[in-house]
């Protein structure tokens, strides 16, 4: 199916917005069913805070803890729950946790 631009009306804020075709190929080749209502703009506004970045967005609560192995300090994004064992980063890659990554269990101290 040959696409062409469409100018697109935006709900939002009423400013017209180009609905290009390659965004229209991409919407067909996702099975999108509806085109665009919001132009990027409004779009982003209504997006939480660092959606689509790669993060969840908002800023992440750390929590102080001891190491359970070493006795390092350190800070985690969770809170310890007690009779559990919390590891730093390097004793946490040590018991095969995902060396060299950042962890989603345990950040930098």
């Amino acid at each position: 199916m040959e696409f062409q631009d469409k100018v697109l009306t935006c709900r939002e804020c009423g400013k017209e917005f180009l609905f290009s075709a390659g965004e229209q190929a991409f919407y067909a080749e996702k099975g999108f069913q509806h085109q665009p209502s919001r132009c990027k703009d409004c779009r982003g506004a209504r997006r939480p805070a660092g959606a689509g970045e790669g993060g969840a967005g908002g800023e992440r609560t750390l929590y102080a803890a001891v190491c359970s192995a070493c006795g390092k300090d350190t800070q985690v994004p969770f809170k310890p729950t007690p009779g559990k064992p919390v590891y730093c980063r390097d004793c946490y890659a040590k018991r095969g946790g995902r060396a060299g990554q950042r962890s989603p269990m345990v950040l930098d101290s």
